[in-house]
């Protein structure tokens, strides 16, 4: 053996543990997404979707998810009708939650198809692309563009006003806080969303009617 091949890098028992438990934690994952693409049933509460940066995905942290969570369960009403536009973390923790209430995701990261008839496929692109049923059907729909633009919060407004009979609850950037009250008559509320690798953005709730959370 030669004096290169002693002094070649090895990896600590504890870090070939880690890296074995990495990769088994990815090939289940992996093997998850592949039964949902072939239409497989497997348990909901079972999954957990990584972020997708290329997507603009920023999960909410647990207390934020539980705030929003009660907030519109509590304004949909007891048989109520909620709309998430391009926030699919929300569903998970509602969705248990919801009971009488219709909960439908309207998102555009296929891997969330998982969630069966409550989830529509959705581009902001195309803002109106969106079964015909579902015009002024949502006592309560809670959007969370995915990217920080003009462009982007313009055309979810088409559809978030599409959707909703009247009550609006909407996540962005504060330097988006202008351009949504106009589209949407919103004002901030008292809380801030936050986020479970804590976006570096400053992050603002807003609401076009008088929201009952408080998270100081």
């Amino acid at each position: 053996m030669s004096d290169s091949e002693d002094d070649s890098p090895r990896l600590s028992t504890e870090a070939l543990v880690a890296l074995q438990e990495f990769y088994a934690q990815q090939a289940e994952k992996d093997e998850k997404c592949r039964w949902i693409l072939e239409g497989k049933e497997i348990s909901q509460q079972n999954i957990e979707f990584e972020e997708d940066w290329q997507l603009s995905q920023f999960w909410y942290d647990d207390e934020t998810a539980a705030y929003l969570s009660r907030e519109a369960l509590s304004a949909a009403g007891p048989a109520g009708r909620i709309a998430l536009v391009s926030c699919p973390t929300l569903y998970k923790k509602l969705k248990p939650e919801a009971h009488n209430r219709q909960v439908t995701l309207f998102e555009f990261d296929k891997r969330f198809a998982v969630y069966g008839e409550d989830f529509i496929l959705y581009d902001y692109n195309a803002p109106l692309d969106i079964p015909h049923h579902f015009t002024g059907n949502f006592d309560v729909v809670v959007a969370d563009p995915p990217f920080l633009s003009e462009e982007c919060l313009t055309k979810t407004a088409v559809t978030v006003k599409h959707l909703a009979k009247h009550k609006i609850i909407l996540c962005t950037g504060a330097k988006m806080e202008e351009l949504a009250q106009r589209l949407l008559n919103v004002r901030k509320c008292k809380f801030e969303p936050r986020h479970k690798n804590n976006l570096a953005n400053e992050f603002y709730c807003y609401a076009n009617y008088d929201i009952n959370i408080d998270m100081k």
